[in-house]
């Protein structure tokens, strides 16, 4: 079958079922990723395991509704349409164990805050744009690079097994999680064509199979599951509304803009184009208008995720067609239970695999726009990216070093790339000030899509990170 490609591989419709292959692949490396922060939550508001099983549902639906949103569009209002997958933001989560955890706010409470900071979000994204000069290459690449070494901590977890196994680091999870690495490095080594693009799929199911064959995996309580279960908006009661905790939300809200900002840029040089202003426009008010549909159905605030952008790094497919398809997986996984049930029985060190080559590629995206940078003639530069780099490793290496500041900085202080982005812009403005990066970013907002995209993003070192075309 033939298929038609349009601006660089991004609007490129495969064949159906390659389209769906490599969707469910797209799901599969951030399936885990969706559904922690639910179990997370769930689990410090004492919520019951019905309870916590109903916050997946609603998690998976909203996955794929805001993925849809923001890879298909609507208009010249939402979505930036490239391939992007929206999961649950790991920012919010001890501001929302907070506000959960208030007498006089609970469930309902949580999420009259989130809808709120949602509704705010989206009237703040023109101030956003009007700052995006504050990001030049140097603190786009830090707080990056910051975010992938940040994200294998969360790697590094589910390969030992998991939060709180007692046989953490046991050689089954050790094992497991580096025969998913193997296996994938072997396929894009010598992996062709259509197979190449697979690699990060074909260490997941060996992952999967060994374990299954060990006997590690049971798929008991299938048949117990219903056909279909609908997810009710509201279902935990009609929103309450604070202006205090929708303040703090926002705050969680602006995080994931500032992340997206950064992984954008990344996307950006992995597909080899420039991003307009609009570009930028529809995805962050996409970012807030995702924490709105997370508050209507019961879950939580969503933001791009880094894994599936170093997907598409790897495997060198660009279409967004294949995260439209991923959206309609997850939005069939939470409507049908069994079919979620079954991709939930993947333990997370077999994720945790595939985790450490997604998040690395993060990293690599952040490295490769450091690359247009001037360290060699500007060593204030070598300060900018040193300092901040150290600040955003503190609540990785650290988690209680700021315990004794106060309560409602806890977003901030607990965001290892919101510190490296404050950090870097702020250290950037007092050595650099407006700088000629920050010119050129601004004037690279300014050019038409189709204009030859800027030295830095089409390098050797693109090539090498991009992959096989498709």
């Amino acid at each position: 079958m033939n298929h038609r490609n349009v601006n660089n591989g991004v609007d490129t419709i495969l064949p159906m079922g390659k389209m769906f292959t490599l969707g469910l692949q797209h799901v599969l490396v951030m399936y885990a990723g969706a559904v922690t922060v639910p179990l997370i939550v769930g689990g410090a508001l004492n919520l019951s395991t019905e309870q916590i099983a109903l916050l997946i549902s609603a998690d998976l639906l909203c996955c794929g509704i805001v993925s849809f949103l923001q890879a298909f569009g609507i208009g010249k209002w939402m979505g930036i349409r490239l391939p992007v997958m929206m999961g649950i933001s790991y920012a919010g989560i001890a501001p929302m164990i907070a506000i959960g955890l208030m007498p006089d706010m609970g469930l309902p409470g949580l999420y009259g805050a989130i809808i709120s900071a949602g509704v705010i979000g989206v009237l703040i994204v023109p101030l956003v744009i009007k700052l995006l000069w504050l990001f030049p290459p140097l603190v786009t690449g830090t707080t990056l690079t910051s975010l992938g070494t940040g994200l294998f901590s969360v790697a590094i977890i589910w390969a030992g097994g998991g939060y709180g196994v007692e046989d953490f680091g046991a050689p089954l999870y050790l094992g497991s999680a580096g025969l998913v690495v193997v296996v994938t490095l072997l396929v894009a080594r010598w992996g062709r064509g259509f197979l190449s693009s697979l690699s990060i799929l074909i260490g997941l199911a060996a992952g999967l199979l060994l374990t299954i064959a060990l006997g590690e995996v049971s798929f008991t309580g299938v048949a117990e599951e219903p056909w279909v279960r609908m997810v009710k908006p509201f279902h935990f009661g009609y929103p309450v509304f604070s202006w205090s905790t929708a303040l703090t939300m926002t705050l969680v809200v602006i995080i994931t803009m500032i992340e997206s900002i950064g992984l954008f840029f990344s996307l950006a040089i992995i597909l080899n184009r420039r991003l307009s202003t609009d570009d930028f426009k529809r995805g962050l008010r996409t970012d807030a208008v995702g924490a709105i549909v997370g508050g209507v159905f019961n879950t939580f605030p969503y933001t791009s995720y880094a894994q599936n952008i170093g997907l598409v790094g790897i495997t060198g497919v660009r279409s967004r067609w294949v995260c439209i398809a991923a959206s309609v997986i997850l939005v069939a996984l939470a409507l049908f239970p069994k079919m979620a049930h079954v991709v939930a029985v993947i333990p997370q060190y077999v994720l945790g695999g595939a985790a450490l080559i997604m998040f690395g590629m993060v990293a690599a995206s952040g490295v490769c726009i450091l690359q247009s940078v001037d360290f060699k003639n500007n060593r204030h530069n070598l300060f900018i990216f040193a300092i901040s780099m150290g600040v955003g490793l503190i609540p990785m290496v650290s988690p209680k070093f700021f315990s004794a500041a106060p309560e409602f900085l806890a977003p901030l202080l607990n965001s290892g790339v919101l510190l490296s982005a404050i950090s870097a812009m702020v250290l950037n403005l007092f050595f650099n000030g407006m700088d000629k990066g920050s010119i050129e970013l601004l004037d690279n907002l300014d050019a038409s899509d189709d204009a030859e995209p800027p030295a830095v993003a089409s390098g050797e070192p693109l090539a090498h990170m991009t992959g096989p075309k498709p």
